[in-house]
């Protein structure tokens, strides 16, 4: 399985536009040929950063969400409400306890 962990730095008043947008575009996220789970964190301390965690059965199936015009369109829309520059990491899950 193959996760994708990216944190966004919000500006604190655009915190409001960027989940209105996500609770409008989530579904199509997790609808995108090949991604298996989509979730939305926010830090207990600073509320204006976030991580999405997206699990994706290949690399492939990542880089073509993000090639796609639909990505495009969103992240067009995300990076204008940033404070600080995204950070992502791209990661093999190894294991998982529930």
């Amino acid at each position: 399985m193959f996760v994708r962990i990216v944190k966004l730095s919000f500006h604190e008043d655009k915190i409001p536009d960027f989940l209105a947008n996500f609770e409008t575009i989530k579904d199509q996220i997790r609808a995108a040929p090949g991604n298996k789970l989509l979730e939305l964190y926010q830090d207990q301390n600073n509320k204006s950063i976030f991580f999405t965690y997206s699990y994706w059965e290949t690399e492939t199936d990542l880089e073509n969400y993000r090639n796609s015009a639909f990505f495009d369109e969103v992240w067009t829309f995300t990076k204008k409400l940033f404070n600080d520059k995204p950070q992502a990491w791209s990661v093999d899950k190894l294991a998982s306890l529930v």
